[in-house]
C-alpha cells in the first residue's frame, strides 16, 4: 500500500501476516468498466472490534469507507477516503480519548505480468512514478485497505489536547547518594583518603 513518508504499519503487518483480515470486501478487478466504479463500505459493530484488535487499540467505530475505481488496461486505480472514531489512552494522563481518523486512499494495482514482456513494459511506464501494488488472483480488496489506511492514520502516540508532558520535580532537600563522595573529591587540601 502506498505510505505516508515516515509512517510505518508494522503493527497492522505482522498481524496481518498471520491472519485473515478482519475487513475483506473483494471486487473483482475485471469487473471493472472503462468508465470506473464508485463503491460505499460501512463496517460492522464486530468488524470494528476486530479491526481495533489489530490495529491495538482500545476501540474503533463509525468505519466507514468511499472509492472510486478506474481502470487502465492492467492497472486499478484506487482512490477515496476512510473515517473513523478510534478509542485510545492518553500517553501521558492514560486518560480515555478518542480520536477522529480521516485519511485519503490512493493506490495503484496491476497483475504481475512476466519480466521482459510487453505487458511488464507498459506496466512498469504506467506505474513509473510509485509502483503498483500486486492484484492477488484479479482482485481488489476494499475492507483491507481501508483497514490498512485507516491503520496508517492511528496516532502512535496520542495525548489529550491540552495535556503536557512534564518532567517529574525532584526534591532538593533530599542528599544525593553519593553527595559525601563528592565532598571527599571537593576538599580542600586535596586528600581524598
Amino acid at each position: 500500500m502506498s505510505k505516508k513518508p515516515g509512517r510505518t504499519h508494522s503493527r497492522a503487518a505482522s498481524a496481518a501476516a498471520s491472519a485473515p483480515p478482519p475487513w475483506s470486501v473483494p471486487l473483482k478487478a475485471d469487473l471493472l468498466a472503462e468508465t470506473g466504479l464508485r463503491r460505499a463500505i460501512e463496517a460492522s459493530v464486530d468488524i470494528c472490534a476486530a479491526v481495533a484488535a489489530l490495529a491495538a487499540v482500545r476501540a474503533v467505530s463509525d468505519l466507514k469507507a468511499s472509492f472510486e475505481l478506474s481502470r487502465a488496461g492492467e492497472v486499478v486505480h484506487v482512490t477515496g477516503r476512510v473515517t473513523a472514531t478510534v478509542g485510545q489512552n492518553c500517553v501521558v494522563s492514560l486518560e480515555p480519548i478518542e480520536t477522529a481518523i480521516d485519511e485519503t486512499i490512493d493506490v495503484l494495482f496491476a497483475a504481475v505480468p512476466a519480466e521482459g514482456s510487453a505487458a511488464g513494459e507498459e506496466r512498469r511506464r504506467k506505474t513509473e512514478n510509485e509502483p503498483a501494488e500486486p492484484l492477488i488472483d484479479g482482485t481488489v480488496d476494499l475492507g483491507t485497505i481501508a483497514t490498512e489506511f485507516l491503520i496508517l492514520g492511528i496516532e502512535p502516540y496520542p495525548r489529550k489536547e491540552g495535556v503536557e508532558f512534564a518532567p517529574l520535580d525532584v526534591d532538593t532537600e533530599i542528599p544525593h547518594p553519593f553527595a559525601a563522595l563528592q565532598a571527599l573529591k571537593k576538599s580542600p587540601d586535596g586528600d581524598q583518603s
